[in-house]
């Protein structure tokens, strides 16, 4: 560790200018890479988790700790994070805080699991799914915390709802006068560069609550520093005395399967990183009246609709994007849209990851879906304007905008977000 407790506690306490101590991965990540190198094997990622275990959760010594987190919050060698801390004297775990799809992940969409005792600690666990403002703080103040810890796999894209459960809280715990620790994990799709529409604060919900890219490209850690520093004082009049503790050996051009790190899906359709990879564009489907995958064994991947046939993928191939094909494809989805019945479209195949643009493709999918297939149509609570942060999209692709015109459009926007974007960014 490159930061000592006692700076860390001097930076927090200090913390009315919203300043966050980060616990530094650069000289620890090149031990792990001297260490790797000597025994002959590749670098591993070490999560903000397995940094901070390792110090001997000095940054909670003395903390009634609530743990914000689900199934995916795990070791290295897959044990859940609540179970290593509560068997653990060095740390006083007291609550723990589930989202949408829970604190184990067993819901499907826009569901939770309420509250209830974990069987396997006996710690209280809270739900905190359609909760937010004071709701919020009034439950962290109800359930007895001093510190809130934040460990949960993202998907990258601003429309996956954990980077807002993670937002909601951090407001919450400023108005409580909570301290906030995130512990930070990898970006599956990278975190190359920003990518998208930037939304609208007009069409703010809890699928975007505050103005970034479609394809934000940061870690939770990084995206908690920036709500701090841009969004947080604002909703709460003040910022969260927020620290972070940061992975080492990830680099921003990484894909999940660079890390040496166990998958578990954060939510019942993110079923593999690949779907990650996807999700940011063809998480736009969810706007219309199409399948976009659920019930399938690839969601996100596939995607179709009733009567449709080939001429989609030949469409959507004739576009040339950089980094994928697509093949036709016919499926059966068990739940969602066309339960039990044939569904026709197409397979998305990513050839080359580092060219590929997921927003982009979706658009392009929008776009060819529209012209190739009569039936097409946007969901009638315009769903796709909450998804892609303005009606933009939507208006654009209905009066016959091409690709490029409609991807054209949020360029000023987008080169704006990356600046601010840019301040916040932790890794190399």
């Amino acid at each position: 560790m490159t930061v000592s407790r006692r700076a860390l506690l001097a930076a927090g306490a200090g913390g009315a200018a919203g300043a966050a101590p980060v616990v530094s991965a650069a000289a620890d990540g090149r031990r792990a890479g001297c260490q790797a190198a000597a025994a002959g094997r590749s670098v591993r990622v070490r999560t903000g988790f397995e940094r901070l275990a390792a110090d001997g959760y000095r940054l909670l010594e003395g903390q009634r700790v609530g743990v914000i987190t689900n199934q995916s919050g795990i070791t290295s060698d897959a044990r859940g994070v609540v179970d290593v801390m509560h068997a653990d004297r060095r740390v006083r775990v007291t609550a723990v805080f589930g989202a949408e799809h829970g604190y184990r992940g067993t819901p499907q969409a826009g569901l939770s699991e309420g509250d209830y005792a974990d069987p396997s600690t006996g710690l209280p666990v809270h739900d905190t799914y359609r909760k937010s403002g004071r709701a919020l703080a009034e439950l962290f103040a109800k359930a007895g915390v001093d510190t809130l810890v934040y460990d949960s796999q993202d998907a990258g894209a601003r429309f996956y709802t954990c980077i807002w459960t993670l937002y909601d809280c951090m407001v919450a715990a400023a108005t409580a006068g909570k301290r906030f620790v995130v512990l930070d994990r990898p970006n599956p799709a990278s975190g190359r560069d920003a990518l998208g529409p930037v939304l609208d604060r007009a069409h703010s919900t809890f699928i975007g609550r505050a103005p970034i890219a479609q394809a934000h490209g940061m870690t939770v850690a990084e995206l908690a520093l920036l709500y701090n520093g841009e969004f947080v004082p604002e909703a709460a009049g003040r910022a969260v005395e927020l620290a972070v503790v940061e992975m080492s050996g990830w680099r921003r051009a990484d894909f999940f399967d660079a890390t040496g790190l166990p998958w578990v899906p954060p939510s019942p359709n993110m079923a593999t990183p690949d779907t990650a990879l996807v999700y940011s564009g063809t998480g736009m489907f969810e706007g219309t009246n199409m399948s976009e995958g659920r019930g399938t064994v690839r969601p996100f991947e596939m995607l179709g609709a009733e009567g449709l046939d080939g001429a989609w993928a030949r469409a959507a191939n004739a576009a040339d994007l950089p980094g994928v094909h697509f093949r036709e494809a016919y499926y059966v989805p068990t739940f969602g849209p066309f339960q039990g019945r044939t569904v026709g479209g197409l397979h998305i195949h990513v050839h080359d990851r580092y060219a590929y643009d997921p927003v982009r493709t979706g658009i392009a999918l929008l776009v060819t879906a529209k012209r190739t297939w009569s039936g097409f149509a946007w969901r009638p609570d315009r769903f796709i304007d909450k998804l892609t942060g303005s009606t933009r999209v939507r208006t654009m692709i209905d009066a016959g905008a091409d690709t490029e015109t409609v991807v054209g459009s949020w360029r000023e926007e987008l080169m704006a977000f990356r600046a601010v974007r840019r301040r916040y960014l932790r890794y190399d």
